[in-house]
C-alpha cells in the first residue's frame, strides 16, 4: 500500500446515506490543518469523516477491517484511497503518513496494539487526530431519542492516549454543529442503532414507531427540529525529549439553546 498509487479519479462524491450530521470543516481543519497533507483515517466505516477530509484537500487512505464498510466507502467517494485493515495492523510502511485519524469508533480498538502502529506510521512530527461528534444531551428530546437507540450521546475520550507512554495529547477543542430533524430523519436515527439492528422484526417496527412519536411530541412541522451536537477534536503527538504540555482549550460558548417542551 502506497500514497504513490494513482487516485482512481476526480468523481463527485455521492451525496451521504448516514443519519448523521456529517463533520463540519472547521473542526476538520483544525483537527489536521488547513494545508494539504497525506492522511491514514483508520476504522473509517462509510466515510462522513473520510468526506470532509477529502473536501479539505488532503490526500487520504481510508482503512476499515470490514469489506462491507470499505465498499459502501468507495460507492459514496469513487476518487478515495481505501483499503480493508485492521488498526493493529496498518499495511504502511514507517514514517508514510502526516496525520492519522481516527473517529468515534476510536474506543472499538486495541489501542495496546494500535497506538504502536499509529506511531510507526508517522513522519516526524507528525500528529494523531481524534475527533467525533455527541449529541447534547441538555435538550430533552435529544436525551430521549439516545435513550431509544440504548446508548448514550458520549462518543468516547481519549484516555488510552492521554495514559500511553507513546503519546502526548497537546491539544482539545470542541466544535458545535446542529442538524435539522424531520420525523424521518429522527427515524431513521434510531434505525440505525445497534439496538435496532439487533431486534426481531416486530420489536423493532415498534421501536420505530415509539421514535415517530417522539418527534410528533416535539416536532414543528415542516420546521422540523434542531439536533445540537458537539464536536470534539484532540491532537496528539508521538512523545520525545521535549513532549509539549498539553494545552486544553476554553469550553465553546453554548449559545442560545430553545426547547419547546
Amino acid at each position: 500500500m502506497d500514497f504513490s498509487e494513482p487516485r482512481s479519479g476526480t468523481a463527485t462524491p455521492t451525496t451521504t446515506a448516514s443519519a448523521g450530521p456529517g463533520y463540519p470543516p472547521a473542526a476538520v481543519e483544525w483537527a489536521v490543518g488547513r494545508q494539504p497533507v497525506r492522511v491514514l483515517e483508520l476504522v473509517a466505516g462509510e466515510g462522513d469523516l473520510t468526506l470532509a477530509l477529502a473536501a479539505l484537500g488532503h490526500d487520504v487512505l481510508a482503512t476499515d477491517p470490514s469489506q462491507q464498510l470499505v465498499s459502501r466507502l468507495a460507492r459514496r467517494l469513487p476518487a478515495a484511497r481505501t483499503a480493508v485493515a485492521r488498526a493493529e495492523d496498518i499495511p504502511l510502511p514507517p514514517a508514510a503518513v502526516d496525520v492519522v485519524v481516527v473517529g468515534p469508533r476510536f474506543a472499538s480498538l486495541d489501542t495496546s496494539r494500535t497506538l504502536p502502529e499509529i506511531a510507526r506510521v508517522l513522519r516526524p512530527g507528525g500528529s494523531l487526530a481524534l475527533v467525533w461528534s455527541s449529541g447534547d444531551t441538555k435538550i430533552p428530546w435529544v436525551r430521549k431519542m439516545f435513550a431509544l437507540t440504548g446508548t448514550t450521546s458520549t462518543a468516547g475520550a481519549p484516555g488510552p492516549v492521554e495514559s500511553s507512554e507513546l503519546f502526548a495529547v497537546t491539544e482539545h477543542r470542541l466544535f458545535r454543529q446542529w442538524q435539522r430533524f424531520e420525523r424521518q430523519t429522527l427515524v431513521d436515527f434510531v434505525a440505525s442503532s445497534e439496538k435496532a439492528a439487533g431486534l426481531p422484526p416486530d420489536e423493532r417496527a415498534s421501536l420505530l414507531a415509539e421514535a415517530g412519536e417522539l418527534y410528533d411530541g416535539y416536532g414543528r412541522g415542516p420546521d422540523g427540529l434542531l439536533m445540537p451536537w458537539l464536536v470534539s477534536c484532540y491532537r496528539a503527538r508521538v512523545k520525545g525529549p521535549t513532549a509539549p504540555s498539553p494545552v486544553v482549550a476554553a469550553p465553546i460558548d453554548d449559545g442560545l439553546l430553545i426547547d419547546f417542551s
